[in-house]
Order: C-alpha cells, then structure tokens, then sequence
C-alpha cells in the first residue's frame, strides 16, 4: 500500500558501510599476491572486477577455492545491500520532492452491468480511479457511474465520486479521510454525503496476498427522492483483500459496512481479474448492497454483476 519504510534503506546502508569487507577467516588462507588484487577490486566496488580476479585466483589457488567462494558470496550479499539501500533512498528522495502533478497512476475501467434489485435490467458501466503516491501520503480519486435509458427513461442511474487521503505511521499502520457522495434514485436517495475519518492496519503483506482493514466514525447526510433529509452518525468498518493467485490471475474482495441506530449499509463487492497485457485486464465482479431500513418504496437488497475491462495507466 505504502512505500516501504526508511528505516529498512538505513538499516541496509549500515550493514553495507561496515560489513564491505573481506571475510577474515576466508581471507586468512589466501596468498598475499592474490588478497592485493582482491582488495583493490573491492575497493573500486567493480563487481565485475572482483569476480574474474576471484575466478582466476580459484585457477591458480585451487586449494583456496572455498576460501574465495566465501569471500565471493559475502561480497556480493553486501554489495546487494548496498544497493536497495541507495535505491531505497532515491526512491524517498524523489517522492519527497515530487510536484502536485507527479506520481498519479490510475486505471480506468468500462464495460456492461446486469442488476437485480430495485431494478432489474442491463445496462453501461464505467469508472476512473486516480491515486498519487508520496513519501508517507497517498491520494485516492474515485469516480463510477451505472447508467441505463430505455425508451427516454432512466431505469438505472447510479453515481459514486469519492476522495480518500491515507497518511502512513508505521509500515502496517495509517490513518485515513474520507468524504464521498452517492446518488442512486432507484435506492430512494438523491444525495448521500459521506465523511468519515479514522486508522487503518496492513494484517497481510505478502507479495501475492494483501489485507487492508480500517475503521473509524463517520457521519452522512442523505436526501431523499419523496422530498425531505436526515443525518446520523455511524461506524464505518471496511476492509480490502486481494490475492494474486497467479500471475495472471486475481481476486479481490472488497467490503464495507456503516452502523448506525437508523438505516445501516453493508456493501460486499467481489472481483475476478484476467490481465490480458501488461496494461489491459478482464474483469468480473459482483456487488451485494443492503439497506437495513430502506426510504418506503425501495428494496433492501440490490445486487450487480459487471463485465469491464480495465486500463491502467
């Protein structure tokens, strides 16, 4: 989620600054002529360098092979060091440095959606979702809209536009912001406002496996399509799970969930994606949302199928 922290580029750097050595126990049996070559090659950090100077001592002192095998791979696990520490740390300084336009990433996604619900139809799908990644900040835009028209007559409309602020603490640990606005007539609601602000926590961080939980207060304001307003407090609890169960192939799982006295929303949307190319994926969800006190007139429960195709960019 976060770039990964200073701390392990320094601890890296540390490591590389004092143990750029040749191993002692190694380097006590090789002959004197042979440790001065060594030497200077390590000291030029040439990398190529010390492995033919290596090579051809392991030549000419087969009874030293083990000796320059150790020292060998003790070089090159510091020198490995030495460089995703200096790597690490241009990656902090540039990400420091960036300007209000560098560091956007995004995907946009398009494609058709079957709903069943207050409304059960087909119809066209699409979103956008932009995020910039500083040092310790990231900025997440979202934006979705379900649409469908029959005979000059709106069956579907739905609308989603969201901006979410993430603040990194520790690796795992982070804080977030949120305010989104919803539109969705056929749900009962013209305008529903979302602020909500609380702590987030990374549980899993594996390359191929990632889970996201946060939670925190929120409150909404919600217009009504009869006429007419309310507002209440809530919890919100919302989690984010993907699984790269392939290279090719991955599943995500998001939900959320608002508790309130009144109406709670409880939103489930799962996710099967094919990549296609480096910057072209299939995908398939389905979305599971539930009002627990629906506006009169509208169904609890509505569900979604889309079929998309996302580009990232």
């Amino acid at each position: 989620m976060f770039q990964k922290s200073s701390k392990g580029a320094l601890c890296a750097a540390l490591i590389a600054s004092t143990a750029l050595v040749t191993p002692q126990m190694a380097y006590a049996e090789v002959p004197e002529s042979v440790k001065a070559l060594i030497d200077q090659a390590i000291a030029d950090k040439d990398d190529s360098a010390v492995e033919t100077v290596i090579g051809l001592a392991k030549k000419t002192n087969p009874e030293d092979s083990a000796a320059l095998d150790a020292m060998l791979s003790e070089y090159q696990s510091v020198r490995l060091a030495e460089k995703e520490a200096e790597e690490a740390a241009a990656e902090a300084e540039r990400l420091a440095n960036n300007g209000l336009f560098d560091n956007w990433s995004g995907q946009g996604e398009i494609g058709g959606f079957r709903s069943t619900g207050n409304t059960s139809n087909t119809g066209i799908t699409g979103s956008l979702k932009l995020q910039k990644q500083g040092k310790r900040w990231r900025h997440n835009l979202t934006a979705l809209v379900d649409f469908q028209r029959t005979e000059g007559v709106s069956t579907r409309e739905q609308f989603l536009f969201a901006y979410e602020p993430n603040v990194q603490f520790t690796d795992r640990l982070y804080g977030y912001g949120l305010a989104q606005y919803e539109r969705d007539r056929f749900q009962g609601f013209s305008a529903r406002y979302t602020l909500s602000g609380g702590l987030g926590y990374r549980f899993l961080t594996g390359e191929r496996m990632t889970l996201d939980v946060k939670g925190g207060p929120a409150y909404r304001q919600v217009e009504l399509v009869g006429g007419g307003s309310n507002s209440q407090l809530a919890a919100l609890a919302a989690l984010d799970f993907d699984w790269q169960v392939v290279d090719n192939i991955k599943l995500t799982q998001d939900a959320e969930a608002y508790i309130a006295s009144g109406n709670s929303t409880l939103r489930s949307i799962t996710g099967l994606e094919a990549a296609l190319s480096s910057a072209l994926t299939a995908r398939v969800s389905y979305t599971v949302e539930h009002e627990t006190d629906p506006p009169v007139g509208s169904v609890a429960t509505d569900t979604l199928t889309r079929f998309t195709l996302i580009y990232g960019f």
